[in-house]
């Protein structure tokens, strides 16, 4: 437990229960606490500070209400002037600016809940500054005392009066000294000085006689101040002062007076122990002092100060070593004129402030409280300083994230408007197609123009569903990449193939420049014919009609370089860095060409970056056009081969007619897969839940069951699993339908006994691949099932 600090403290607070913590500090430091429900009560203690000691500190509780609070501290300061106030229990999360408290006049805040440690720390600074200022006002008042008590024995005769004669070296002592030395009566007619010495303490007899001799030979005046042992074995302090008087005796008379000094002296100890304590404190506390001293120019104007004293931490946290002595012009040349300013306010009011201002030349941040140190006139400021540079810097990082967040919601909303308005599109026509195609049933042309439309706009539909899924699974990091030996120029045609008919559509020339040499690529084929066909698209998209489009490859050591350019509405200079970013539309081209979901590019990034590649943009400005490079590592050799040029291809032969179960709970979509199976020359039988597809299983025996797998009350991995449990069922091919085509789920599908995975919504190529896959286990007869 530390050494106990008398003082009295106010606190005020009207929760119904107060912090705990306060009442065990106070405790702790052995503080009067003097607890206040109201301000008026609180302002009644303050007022009856001339019947008691003064407050050492005052706790202003905050309970919610910050406008009593703020006026709790001001008035409380005014009442108080003298005394420090902390405001107490203020959320970590303070609906206010602590500024403002502090400009109230708060010294300190302390957050709720309260640390212990911090209240414990910060009340024995204030408890023990206010101990030391008493303590030496005290032995001020004393020292006071003292000197008058001195001066009226002087005035009154009342002090000791003694001479030495030099030639005899005997002393006449009046009573007073003989009691003094406590000798006997009749030594005071005369008596050797060796009498006298042998009463001062060993320590003082040396330097007593050193300043006795020289007063003896060479007149002047003879001062000393020394201790003589008392009757008790104790030791008084006495003030020896004497003069030569040449004309008495041969050799001459030293004539002086004794006076007791012990309380002078106690008193000037005391007051140093106090001064010792300051400079204890001073140099202990964690936060930066300094005392500086103001200086102006001929005009009066504050211009530079002077620093008194600084303790530790004000050394660490400026860094400004050896300051003593020097003002701060001379060790920082440009220190704003602001300061000066401030401080120079704060000594001519006498009004303390607090601040948070930064020190440019230092690069730090400073929570500053300054008061002036004296009377009015003095130019000594105190000012205590903490270095807040890390707070700062986390509060402008706090600031940018907070922007950062509010742009990605913002570029987050209009991607799903603009995700609605494109979903939307496709499926209107789609409907139409439906409604005209219902009311045109005899115009075998109409319907095929119909179809025609409604083909194109599902594969939009698909194509925005498709990027979504791979933006969601790169985010994931969930796309598994398929590499092999390729030919670039195969994958570049293939990508042309894809995007020619927007090309065309829009009326573009197309100009596509091979490499003269064949170059391979150890890539997945599917990807990079993406990646490019994405960026023409893009070309094509943003290219007014009839524009000039560039696809241009070649060598660049062990890379390939792949550009394609435009003539189109370019780029602006400044948006040439938000081009790839996820859900983002250059502002001109949103405005030139509607639509587009703004993950296009940065799709084609991810999956170039995925093959350990890069891409950038270029573009000369608006309407100058804009080019794409992507940058791609050369497989192991570079050149391609015959045999990674040619890709197999599947065989076209005719399907034998198949018995096929289609199980979904979505019966449109049972029944147009049903209805397509049946064109395609095969058997078809639909199930719409997983407990009826399991009844018909043995009766039916089909080749293959088209199996969806989210089905309410039999998924189709339970039912999957139940027919792989059955022997009878091992011929049977299980074909998954689903809406999900990530690695993952193909692996659950497998795992679950498919032997097939089918994305909705299949194409009719799939569907054929699979049912080719049927045929080659071999088709069994009615008979074998």
């Amino acid at each position: 437990m530390s050494a106990t600090i008398q003082g009295r403290v106010l606190f005020l607070c009207d929760r119904p229960v107060s912090d705990p913590g306060v009442g065990v500090v106070a405790a702790e430091l052995g503080c009067d606490l003097v607890r206040a429900r109201t301000l008026d009560e609180a302002l009644a203690h303050a007022r009856h500070g001339d019947e008691l000691p003064d407050f050492a500190l005052v706790l202003a509780g905050y309970s919610g209400d910050a406008a009593a609070l703020f006026d709790s501290v001001r008035r409380l300061r005014a009442a108080l002037p003298q005394t420090p106030v902390i405001a107490h229990g203020i959320p970590a999360a303070a609906p206010f600016a602590l500024e403002a408290l502090f400009d109230a006049g708060a010294l300190a805040v302390l957050h709720d809940p309260v640390s212990i440690p911090i209240l414990m720390a910060k009340s024995r600074f204030f408890l023990e500054a206010h101990a030391t200022a008493a303590e030496r006002r005290r032995a001020e008042a004393a020292l006071r005392d003292t000197r008058a008590r001195l001066e009226a024995i002087i005035a009154a005769a009342e002090v000791a009066v003694w001479s030495l004669d030099i030639a005899s070296g005997r002393v006449r002592a009046d009573a007073r000294m003989i009691e003094m030395f406590g000798l006997r009566p009749e030594d005071g007619d005369g008596v050797d000085v060796a009498a006298y010495f042998a009463v001062i303490h060993p320590d003082d007899v040396p330097p007593t006689q050193a300043l006795l001799g020289r007063a003896m030979e060479t007149g002047a005046p003879y001062d000393a101040t020394f201790r003589v042992r008392t009757p008790a074995g104790g030791w008084r302090w006495v003030l020896a002062r004497g003069r030569l008087d040449r004309s008495a005796g041969p050799r001459g008379m030293m004539r002086g007076v004794l006076i007791d000094a012990s309380v002078r002296k106690q008193a000037e100890e005391r007051l140093q122990a106090s001064e010792e304590r300051y400079r204890t404190l001073f140099e202990a506390i964690d936060e930066g002092v300094c005392v500086i001293e103001m200086l102006y120019d001929d005009a009066g104007k504050p211009c530079d100060y002077r620093f008194l004293e600084v303790n530790p931490a004000f050394v660490k946290a400026t860094g400004l070593e050896g300051a003593v002595g020097r003002t701060i012009r001379s060790m920082l040349p440009d220190h704003e004129p602001r300061w000066f300013e401030v401080y120079g306010k704060v000594a001519a009011t006498g009004e303390p402030m607090h601040f948070v201002d930064e020190a440019a030349q230092l690069g730090r941040w400073y929570d500053v409280y300054a008061a002036r140190v004296g009377p009015a006139g003095s130019r000594k400021v105190v000012v205590l300083l903490t270095d807040i540079t890390q707070r700062r810097r986390t509060e402008v990082e706090l600031r940018r994230l907070a922007d950062d967040l509010a742009e990605q919601d913002r570029r987050k909303t209009e991607f799903l408007a603009t995700l609605a308005h494109e979903l939307r599109n496709p499926l209107a026509p789609i409907r139409s197609g439906l409604q005209l195609m219902r009311r045109t049933r005899s115009d075998p042309a109409a319907i095929a123009r119909v179809q025609d439309i409604m083909d194109r706009q599902l594969d939009h539909l698909v194509h925005l569903v498709d990027d979504l899924l791979d933006v969601a699974r790169i985010t994931r990091g969930q796309v598994e990449l398929k590499p092999a030996l390729i030919a670039l120029a195969d994958v570049l045609n293939a990508a042309v193939e894809t995007s020619l008919p927007l090309i065309e559509a829009a009326r573009h020339q197309l100009d596509v420049r091979l490499p003269h040499d064949p170059l391979a690529l150890f890539a997945d084929a599917t990807r990079i014919t993406q990646v490019v066909s994405n960026l023409l698209n893009n070309a094509a998209k943003y290219t007014p009609r009839g524009g000039h489009i560039v696809l241009a490859a070649e060598r660049d050591g062990d890379h390939a370089l792949i550009a394609v350019s435009d003539n189109g509405i370019g780029i602006p200079p400044e948006s040439i860095g938000e081009v790839f970013r996820m859900f983002t539309q250059v502002a001109h081209a949103a405005r030139n060409v509607p639509g587009g979901l703004g993950i296009g590019l940065s799709l084609v990034r991810s999956l170039v970056e995925l093959h350990g590649g890069t891409i950038q943009a270029a573009s000369a400005g608006t309407g100058m056009g804009s080019v794409f490079t992507v940058r791609l590592p050369l497989a192991d050799g570079g050149a391609g081969t015959g045999a990674a040029a040619a890709a197999p291809h599947p065989e076209t032969a005719g399907i034998p007619a198949l018995r096929l179960l289609v199980v979904d709970d979505n019966r449109d979509a049972a029944d147009t897969l049903a209805a397509l199976l049946s064109i395609m020359g095969h058997d078809v039988v639909v199930a719409h839940d997983g407990h009826q597809a399991l009844r018909m299983l043995d009766g039916l025996h089909p080749h293959a069951v088209f199996l969806d797998i989210g089905m309410p009350g039999l998924s189709g991995y339970e039912v999957a699993e139940a027919v792989r449990r059955e022997l009878r069922h091992d011929g049977v091919m299980l074909v998954a339908l689903t809406g999900w085509g990530g690695a993952d789920d193909r692996a659950r599908t497998a795992q679950a006994g498919f032997d097939a995975h089918l994305t909705k919504p299949a194409t009719v190529a799939a569907i054929e691949a699979v049912l080719r896959e049927v045929t080659a286990r071999g088709t069994p007869s009615p008979a074998d099932g």
